[in-house]
């Protein structure tokens, strides 16, 4: 994928939607690219959280404790509370075909607020609104 397409799908992402172009070719730039085969963990429940993840390619399942609880595609993301406090993965997410994923390390992030603080405005807006989100369901 190239590095158009891949700042069109950072753009879908709540996270990075607020985020200017430059920010997002500074950070397609340090990002790393990985592809899963069907049926390999991307990242395991209980494992420490290094990144986050942008799926460009394929499919997958989150599992927590056993039960299928998403199903993730072409644009969805994961990980991002990894970014700030590198708690272990709260879930499993495994690759359901041949997944192409960007992985952007805590250290990556770093370097890019560093540079374009309107990255973690962005990223904390969209943090903000899942925690309403989880509260409203959980009450």
């Amino acid at each position: 994928m190239n590095q158009k397409e891949t700042i069109e799908l950072l753009k879908k992402a709540p996270l990075f939607s607020r985020v200017s172009d430059k920010g997002l070719k500074a950070i397609t730039k340090l990002a790393t690219e990985k592809t899963f085969k069907k049926g390999t963990p991307i990242v395991s429940e209980g494992a420490p959280g290094t990144g986050f993840y942008l799926i460009l390619s394929g499919s997958a399942e989150v599992i927590r404790k056993g039960e299928k609880i998403a199903t993730l595609k072409a644009g969805s993301f994961f990980g991002e509370m990894a970014l700030f406090d590198g708690a272990p993965r709260s879930a499993d997410v495994i690759a359901t075909a041949d997944t192409t994923c960007l992985v952007l390390t805590l250290w990556v992030i770093k370097s890019v607020i560093a540079v374009n603080p309107n990255v973690a405005l962005a990223m904390l807006a969209e943090l903000a609104k899942r925690l309403r989100e989880t509260d409203q369901s959980v009450s």
